[in-house]
């Protein structure tokens, strides 16, 4: 299998996962392509550092030969599939009310509702002290 078709079958899989399996539906909301190219910038800078020191070396007959920052134009569909999923999975978890952080103790998994009911809701503000009541001025003092 070529580094062609893994990146088309991984993406592929990526948006089934999103569209179907999850239903999170992530690809059809404007602020996913909003915010993708802060992360793809990141991945280039990545790339470019890991691929142009030879860290990442890849073998030229399994990719297409277009490289984006020294690294093959595949690597932004791994890159892609690889953040959607994890996307999906957070979305779809939130959405379940898991946990978002661990306990200690007893049923301390990160994956579990820590009663079993749905998640509390944040605790309220703390109240901030009234304005003592205002003191009548001179002026306003009636008369004696």
């Amino acid at each position: 299998m070529t580094y062609s078709t893994a990146v088309l079958l991984a993406s592929a899989g990526a948006l089934l996962i999103d569209l179907v399996v999850l239903r999170t539906r992530l690809v059809c909301r404007p602020v996913f392509w909003v915010t993708y190219p802060i992360i793809l910038f990141f991945q280039l800078l990545a790339n470019g550092i890991l691929a142009g020191r030879g860290i990442v070396r890849y073998d030229a007959e399994t990719i297409l030969g277009t490289r984006v920052a020294n690294a093959p134009v595949e690597d932004l569909g791994f890159g892609f599939a690889l953040i959607l999923v994890t996307l999906s999975v957070w979305v779809w978890l939130g959405r379940r009310g898991v946990q978002h952080t661990p306990l200690a103790g007893e049923r301390s998994s990160p994956l579990s509702r820590s009663d079993g009911s749905p998640p509390r809701p944040d605790p309220p503000a703390p109240r901030t002290p009234r304005r003592p009541a205002r003191l009548r001025s001179a002026r306003s003092a009636p008369d004696r």
